[in-house]
């Protein structure tokens, strides 16, 4: 902004900092004067150096050469004597009402993306609740599989030291954590969506645990069906934390 506006740089740093939070914000001033509000004088120095080096490089008449060294950057100073405080206030208004903009602006986008990640949680729970119905199927399913390959072997087998090492084997696949933590990290995380805070950062750590949980699920299940709804799941908080990097 200009030179002149300069000691104002503290409170409209100050101001901006209370009003918009987080976020990067690229804020100029550009002033128009005229004539009467400021003083022109001769850059002395520079347009002697500019003469100077315009000799080195042409013939030419003194005056020819002066013409052409005012044309140069800096040749020039404008300067204003002090602040106009009747401007400054315009100013000053028309900055607040810029701020003030903004922030309406986030709100109505905030608005858009609060239900967007309403119905992405909503889908992600559904999944959920899908791989809970279908998780006693895969036990079995697995139970199966491993009865199967020992009955194959043709060998005699002692039924209870199976059935124990079969408990322990299956208590591998168990994600009957996984699917508590992410239950809740979802109701969490609904719950963080609705406060009065900004919650950016908070939305998008509750969204890493969710993560965690949906890929710890689709590791353990070993089984195609399940893992087909964790890749749904996971396409879904993909696309919630991209959105998350919008939010304040």
């Amino acid at each position: 902004m200009p030179s002149i506006y300069r000691e104002k740089e503290l409170y409209l740093r100050k101001l901006m900092a209370k009003e918009l939070d987080r976020g990067k914000i690229d804020f100029s001033i550009y002033v128009e004067a005229t004539a009467e509000d400021t003083s022109t004088k001769i850059n002395t120095p520079v347009v002697k150096q500019y003469i100077q080096q315009l000799k080195n490089v042409v013939d030419g008449e003194e005056i020819d050469l002066l013409k052409m060294a005012v044309r140069f950057p800096d040749a020039l100073n404008t300067e204003r004597e002090e602040i106009d405080e009747n401007e400054w206030k315009h100013i000053e208004a028309d900055i607040k009402n810029a701020i003030k903009a903004i922030n309406e602006y986030r709100l109505n986008e905030g608005k858009v993306l609060e239900e967007d990640f309403k119905d992405r949680v909503a889908t992600i729970s559904d999944l959920l609740e899908q791989v809970i119905a279908m998780d006693p199927e895969r036990i079995e399913g697995v139970r199966e599989r491993l009865r199967k390959g020992v009955d194959e072997l043709r060998e005699k087998y002692d039924e209870n030291r199976f059935e124990q090492e079969l408990v322990y084997y299956i208590e591998k696949f168990d994600i009957t954590e996984e699917k508590v933590r992410l239950k809740n990290h979802l109701g969490y995380f609904i719950e963080t969506l609705n406060s009065q805070d900004s919650n950016g950062k908070k939305l998008g750590f509750i969204g890493q645990e969710m993560g965690r949980e949906i890929n710890t699920i689709g590791s353990k299940s070993n089984y195609a069906p399940m893992q087909q709804l964790v890749v749904q799941m996971k396409d879904e908080l993909e696309k919630i934390k991209e959105q998350l990097l919008n939010v304040l």
